[in-house]
């Protein structure tokens, strides 16, 4: 299937993907972490071996790995039921390419073994959007970061949030994103993060807290 856009080494883009009919892609955190995981060790120039890790996800070895060089840049992603949401930087040229192939492969691998299925995972190819202005990219932080609420008020955009310090309080205790990265959490996921090639929008987690509560009051 041929893409709509082409990917340049140096420009920022917007990867998602959903489950096959909508379906879940994870069924509770033993998956989520997995795919936290592959999102950190799929980002290399070297092939690593997954079938080595362990099914039950014990040890899972961020930052010990030797990944050689990245081959794409994250900023921020978020986890969902079923989809999920990666801003990235094409580092390298094919480098976006090769880490979605390898992420998909991985995960699809994991999740057929584990759940004794077959067949298609994902919905199809990944989607993506090239980011060609800075307000588009700034505001995806807060739209990739804020995707959780839909997990408790499925329609905050069309309505407003009712309550904001319970949205507040499930931001800060959902664990995969990159949320929790930016208000100053220190985490394996961490690692995930090429946070300096990226533009910074928000000089300190103080900036970056008041940026998404300036959300959560958004009324659509």
């Amino acid at each position: 299937m041929d893409r709509k856009i082409s990917f340049a080494v140096g420009e920022y883009y917007h990867l998602y993907n959903r489950g096959t009919e909508q379906r879940n892609i994870f069924r509770g955190d033993f998956d989520l972490l997995r795919f936290s995981f592959l999102l950190y060790v799929c980002n290399s120039t070297k092939s690593i071996d997954v079938r080595e890790l362990k099914e039950n996800n014990e040890g899972l070895p961020f930052g010990k790995i030797d990944r050689g060089e990245t081959i794409v840049d994250i900023g921020s992603w978020c986890l969902m039921p079923n989809h999920f949401h990666i801003l990235v930087k094409e580092k390298i040229e094919g480098g976006i390419t090769k880490f979605m192939l390898k992420l998909a492969t991985a995960y699809s691998m994991y999740f057929n073994k584990l759940y004794n299925r077959s067949g298609r995972l994902f919905q199809g190819p990944f989607q993506s959007s090239h980011i060609n202005k800075d307000e588009y990219l700034k505001y995806l932080f807060a739209y990739i970061h804020l995707n959780p609420i839909k997990l408790i008020e499925s329609n905050w955009k069309e309505i407003g949030i009712s309550d904001r310090i319970s949205s507040q309080k499930y931001l800060a205790n959902y664990q995969y994103s990159s949320c929790l990265d930016y208000t100053g959490a220190s985490r394996d996921f961490g690692l995930i993060l090429n946070k300096n090639s990226f533009p910074d929008y928000f000089a300190n987690q103080y900036e970056f807290s008041d940026f998404i509560n300036d959300w959560l009051s958004y009324e659509g």
